[in-house]
């Protein structure tokens, strides 16, 4: 072998000796970085997905309070009217509705 201090020459039986790992090496790069498929995109996909799945989990609970309040609303008209005067202001044609908002003192 022929080796130096100022820098390490590689002779032809170094490259024969590690091919098989100089290769592997060499694709390992090759899927982490730059394939369509790389691993680094494969990551981004699969954090996209956890955040889909938790949106998607989300969503099917607000789902589940809708069709809940909307059992509770349809199932008596006095509920329904309750709703309807406290969330959309409704009145009936003989009264007067007074809003009050109060201020927040800091």
């Amino acid at each position: 072998m022929s080796y130096s201090f100022a820098k390490v020459k590689f002779d032809k039986s170094f490259w024969l000796k590690y091919r098989y790992l100089l290769i592997l090496g060499a694709f390992g790069i090759w899927i982490t970085f730059f394939d369509s498929n790389s691993l680094i995109s494969l990551a981004k996909i699969a954090k996209e997905v956890r955040a889909l799945k938790k949106e998607n989990s989300f969503y099917k609970t607000e789902i589940e309070n809708a069709k809940q309040q909307r059992e509770y609303l349809f199932s008596n008209p006095i509920n329904l009217e309750k709703f309807a005067r406290e969330k959309y202001l409704m009145k009936k044609d003989d009264e007067d509705v007074f809003i009050i908002v109060e201020e927040n003192k800091k």
